[in-house]
């Protein structure tokens, strides 16, 4: 599987590339301790940080960065980013730009008259024939204030054409800096043929194997990380 990105040539040198999520994983992760004092257990319990399912989604396809410092006070957005014209015809040059309020009246996550902000990628997409790219808000980051509306591009055929990732602010009442480099949008390629759903009920081999790697999972740490976790490799450029 090959993920091709695209820029205008004269943005080149001034976009941040899309980066494996990997490396974007965020400082609170990192600062976590990995037990933590439990008073209904009366001892010390794993955290998150040692569950490999949710470690491995955060770690999972590509980020997508904010290419500049934008400023916020309480709704109203701002920015300094000397780039050069495009050369390309129509193609953004802001780093934002914006949905009204009148493309998700309805949906739960509407803001009443307040308009979702849409952050501009500047970068195209192509995969290999019969995958698609699922762009969802980065995975666990609650921590961030604004919420990406998730969609699924089917970029074998939709690749000269910028992909752009609307969000939904969360803090009308927030005041300061998102930085340039925060994590905007997680994606990552899925095939999209649907897979053929299959309904079983247990055998007694299968009912023998829940219960010794329930026990086993139960009993120590570790163990789908050394005996079920599958190797990953590194993106590569």
């Amino acid at each position: 599987m090959r993920m091709i990105f695209r820029c205008d040539p004269l943005l080149a040198d001034h976009l941040p590339r899309p980066v494996p999520a990997r490396s974007r994983l965020p400082d609170w992760l990192r600062d976590m301790p990995a037990n933590a004092r439990s008073d209904i257990h009366g001892r010390d319990i794993r955290t998150v940080k040692q569950c490999p399912p949710f470690v491995d989604a955060m770690a999972h396809g590509v980020m997508f960065l904010l290419p500049c410092d934008i400023t916020v006070d309480r709704g109203a957005f701002s920015w300094d980013w000397d780039v050069p014209e495009p050369l390309t015809p129509g193609h953004p040059r802001s780093p934002l730009s914006f949905h009204v309020a009148a493309q998700f009246r309805g949906a739960p996550f509407a803001r009443g008259k307040l308009a979702a902000i849409k952050f501009n990628s500047f970068w195209t997409v192509e995969l290999e024939q019969g995958w698609s790219l699922f762009a969802t808000h980065p995975v666990n980051r609650d921590d961030l204030p604004f919420r990406l509306l998730s969609g699924l591009v089917d970029a074998d055929r939709f690749h000269d054409g910028g992909i752009n990732f609307p969000a939904v602010w969360q803090d009308a009442d927030f005041s300061g800096v998102l930085p340039k480099g925060t994590p905007v949008a997680q994606c990552f390629a899925v095939p999209r043929d649907s897979p053929q759903l299959v309904f079983e009920s247990f055998d007694e081999l299968h009912q023998k194997a829940y219960s010794q790697t329930v026990a086993e999972v139960l009993a120590k740490p570790g163990v789908y990380r050394k005996h079920f976790r599958a190797r990953r490799g590194r993106l590569r450029s």
